[in-house]
């Protein structure tokens, strides 16, 4: 943009001339300028002030709220479909819609909404890359609740892969990326045509629809990777389109015509549409497997594909240093270790009563000293050959009998 001034002194009744590609604005000055600052301007420039200084904290809370919720929702879920079946309905993996019937599905699902609210405002605030691992808090509380709700042993190992967990995602937090700044939908729709976003965003949708109507309904009740890994495929569209619908919400507030773009209402069919498709698959999942195994390997495929898809999309590790990309590397490694520490020992009894024994064998008793006779000895050799040869009180004589 180009600014041409008529008038040097820039007086009342001066012409300015505005030059944007081929159109000209010509803009008159009808006032002088007041040394009263509006007080929307002060608004403004305070919502801004907290929003950089205490933004990336408000998404990280907002992000342990929505962990809390979700892991909590997961359990009740799983109670209603564990009563759906104690009534002999149709299933869930069989394509039964009975639990939307049922008081405690509903109770978590609305859990999982709130959490998802959460979730919404934490990456309006805070970059994709840092709050989707958090999500590892989720598979912690999943993981605590179900061992007193739904009967579920935790043991020792499982303990320490929940504290592994929790210093992975700190170490995640502290190397955090800084995101990209995009604060208008022109400019998020510019991101969305991006070549490599495109080509990514097909691959996936591609995958996904071979996923469901080709190898779901053959091998989706015997193979758990099935139908997780249609939820984190459909993840990554649900995550942009939320992040998308944050800033559409932010434009709206501060007075920009962003109803009449396009973009908010695309965005809000793929999220009903991807949002729809994860709660029927994740039901699936929960109906047929555990509810341990289900929700960590959900949360590792599902971290991996938002990750790499937030990177494409948003480039917000293009800003690190090979420090922080360690880092944060290193943290997201720390954090699949715990969740596999958390589920793959689940069935072993390790505690802390038996853990010395499970390392060490117990040290055996000395063996006692054999009696040594001496053949000078005599009478003590004899004595002991009479008691070895006195039958003893309490030994009944033999009878043996012999018939021809």
């Amino acid at each position: 943009m180009e600014l041409r001034v008529g008038n040097a002194s820039c007086e009342n009744g001066s012409v300015i001339s505005l030059y944007c590609s081929s159109q000209e604005v010509l803009c008159q000055i009808v006032g002088g300028l007041s040394h009263e600052v509006p007080n929307s301007t002060t608004f403004d420039s305070w919502q801004e002030r907290i929003r950089k200084n205490y933004g990336f904290y408000i998404g990280l809370g907002l992000a342990f709220v929505s962990s809390f919720l979700i892991g909590g929702s997961v359990i009740l879920k799983k109670k209603g479909l564990l009563r759906l079946v104690a009534t002999g309905a149709t299933r869930a993996v069989d394509g039964g819609y009975g639990y939307l019937k049922d008081s405690m599905w509903w109770a978590g699902f609305l859990t999982m909404a709130a959490g998802e609210v959460a979730n919404f405002g934490a990456y309006a605030f805070a970059p994709a890359t840092v709050v989707t691992p958090l999500g590892a808090l989720s598979v912690l509380i999943s993981a605590i609740l179900s061992s007193y709700f739904l009967g579920e042993h935790l043991n020792l190992l499982g303990k320490l892969g929940c504290v592994v967990c929790v210093v992975g995602s700190t170490v995640m937090v502290i190397h955090a990326p800084e995101e990209e700044k995009i604060n208008t939908v022109v400019e998020m729709a510019s991101k969305l045509k991006d070549t490599g976003f495109i080509v990514f965003a097909v691959l996936l949708l591609v995958s996904c629809l071979i996923l469901i109507f080709i190898i779901a309904p053959r091998y989706g009740q015997r193979n758990i990777l099935i139908y997780i890994t249609i939820c984190s495929v459909i993840g990554a569209f649900s995550v942009t389109a939320v992040k998308g619908l944050g800033i559409t919400i932010k434009n709206f507030f501060q007075g920009l015509p962003v109803v009449r773009h396009p973009l908010p209402y695309i965005l809000s069919l793929i999220l009903a549409l991807s949002l729809s498709t994860q709660v029927n698959f994740l039901n699936r999942a929960l109906d047929v497997f555990n509810t341990s195994l289900v929700f960590p390997i959900y949360y590792v495929f599902f971290t991996m594909v938002v990750v790499t898809s937030s990177v494409i999309l948003f480039k917000e590790w293009y800003s690190m240093s090979a420090v922080d990309i360690m880092g944060t590397l290193s943290g997201f490694a720390t954090i699949i270790l715990g969740v596999f520490m958390l589920h793959a020992f689940k069935d072993l009894e390790v505690s802390w009563a038996n853990l010395p024994h499970t390392h060490r064998n117990p040290t055996p008793s000395p063996a006692p000293e054999p009696t040594v006779i001496r053949l000078e000895d005599k009478n003590v050799l004899v004595d002991n050959i009479e008691l070895s040869s006195t039958p003893s009180p309490v030994e009944k004589p033999k009878v043996f009998i012999i018939r021809s």
